[in-house]
């Protein structure tokens, strides 16, 4: 088999850099990000009876997520703020004086009367600032994929959306507590345990902002 020549070689090195270009972001959410429930024992009908146990809904029955499979809406409210400063000084100082007051009867008389002083002064002062402010705020419907033996709620789910050229994924995923759920069926993102989320985006115009992978070598390789 004849090798590839150097322009075929180098067309499927674009052609994958392009395929690479929409491929979906990686996740640090709860996986799986949906679940299947679990399927009904289903019962015999009961022939000449109105009422049939496999379609009986209770009348005062909230719809409320716990059970694998039931979907809970997110209120996405975060909203942090951090600010850090440092201040430092440092002062150092020393002195030393000597002198040759005699050499009588020694080679070096030139040297008598000779004084020496020395002196050295140190200082040091740093200042450091760093600040972060980050909002997150919209909605998102998650899947219970997991019910803990206290009740607790294991919820993920994904919401994508595709702009123009790119797409845009809302990824989230955490512990709810049943009790925080109101009757409307959903939780404030502030009441979820171990909640992550993610905002992350696919395409050219999202890549257009990355560093590109040969930069961040010699970032990485040179010490300055």
């Amino acid at each position: 088999m004849k090798p590839l020549p150097y322009s075929a070689a180098f067309a499927a090195l674009i052609l994958s850099g392009c395929a690479a270009i929409h491929t979906t972001p990686p996740t640090a959410v709860h996986q799986p990000m949906t679940a299947m429930p679990v399927a009904r024992t289903h019962s015999a009908p009961v022939t000449g009876a109105i009422y049939q146990a496999s379609l009986a809904q209770p009348l005062f029955e909230d719809r409320r997520a716990r059970r694998i499979g039931d979907v809970i809406t997110i209120n996405l409210v975060e909203n942090t703020s951090a600010k850090k400063a440092a201040n430092a000084s440092a002062a150092r100082g020393s002195s030393m004086t000597g002198g040759i007051s005699s050499l009588a009867n020694l080679p070096l008389k030139k040297l008598e009367g000779l004084n020496i002083e020395a002196g050295i002064d140190s200082e040091f002062e740093g200042t450091g600032a760093a600040a972060a402010n980050n909002a997150f705020t919209g909605t998102i419907t998650v899947t219970v994929i997991d019910v803990y033996a206290n009740g607790n709620l294991l919820v993920s789910g994904e919401k994508q959306i595709a702009i123009n050229q790119g797409d845009e994924y809302i990824r989230f995923s955490g512990v709810i507590n049943p009790n925080t759920v109101t009757s409307a069926n959903t939780v404030q993102s502030t009441q979820v345990a171990d909640a992550r989320i993610e905002y992350k985006g696919s395409g050219y115009i999202d890549e257009s902002q990355q560093m590109g992978w040969l930069q961040r070598f010699f970032v990485a390789l040179l010490p300055f």
